[in-house]
């Protein structure tokens, strides 16, 4: 339970900050009790800006990150190689890779992994948009960067399969990611070793 004589409205807050990664409740009340101790401004500052989110940044519609414009950043440069597409599972593992400053080319995110268990099927994900895209032609190569997981293996050989006979190589990063590992939660040196060392797959 939050500290005890909370208004309702601070409660209602620290239980929807328990629903973000890595926050418990603790830490759910120190923010929400630091924010108020900033002031209204800072509040009204703040609703602003996540209302600003809420009202611009829709899915890219080619890869799928975070797009504010008609495309997002990264599928916008028109420097990065577009014959190379690094498939992931969501926009915390494509942010972790971007960190590394290395990677050039362009993102697929397919919003989640196959998993048996949770009822989550391929035409659940985006893969047939991955295909699409590799069928649309000028793609090289296809970099299946999924967990190292049961969820995230069974999923990247899926896709190998999907793309079996269509021109392009598919490739894993290399060994040395931990098994049960989220790419997003690597460090920047072990997941670059892996990037450099992908093998087919």
């Amino acid at each position: 339970m939050p500290l005890p004589g909370l208004p309702p409205a601070v409660v209602a807050l620290v239980a929807e900050l328990k629903k973000w990664p890595g926050v418990g409740e603790k830490t759910a009340t120190r923010y929400v009790l630091h924010l108020l101790g900033r002031g209204p401004e800072a509040l009204s500052g703040l609703k602003d800006l996540f209302s600003k989110v809420a009202e611009r940044v829709r899915p890219c519609p080619r890869c799928y990150f975070l797009a504010e414009g008609d495309l997002c950043e990264i599928c916008s440069d028109s420097s990065r190689d577009a014959s190379t597409i690094c498939v992931v599972e969501s926009a915390p593992d494509l942010v972790a890779i971007e960190k590394m400053g290395e990677y050039r080319g362009l993102y697929h995110v397919l919003g989640g992994a196959i998993s048996a268990v949770r009822g989550i099927g391929p035409d659940r994900l985006r893969i047939r948009e991955l295909l699409d895209r590799v069928e649309a032609g000028n793609v090289n190569e296809v970099i299946v960067v999924t967990g190292a997981d049961t969820e995230g293996e069974t999923t990247a050989l899926y896709i190998r399969k999907a793309l079996e006979g269509k021109g392009v190589r598919v490739t894993r990063p290399a060994t040395g990611i931990p098994m049960g590992s989220s790419i997003e939660f690597l460090d920047g040196i072990t997941l670059m070793r892996a990037m450099r060392g992908r093998r087919d797959i």
